[in-house]
């Protein structure tokens, strides 16, 4: 499930990226948030 929502996370950005709207900050830290959630489950040793 963590996995599920790294991505939608990362397709908003890719999104913000496109569009050039005053969202894209907010949308960064969604990015931030996804890497996070990806790296605590590597670490942990959860698979993907």
């Amino acid at each position: 499930m963590l996995y599920t929502i790294a991505v939608i996370l990362l397709v908003m950005w890719l999104l913000g990226m496109v569009s050039a709207y005053t969202i894209g900050g907010f949308i960064h830290v969604l990015l931030v948030v996804a890497i996070v959630m990806v790296l605590v489950r590597v670490i942990r040793g959860e698979r993907l």
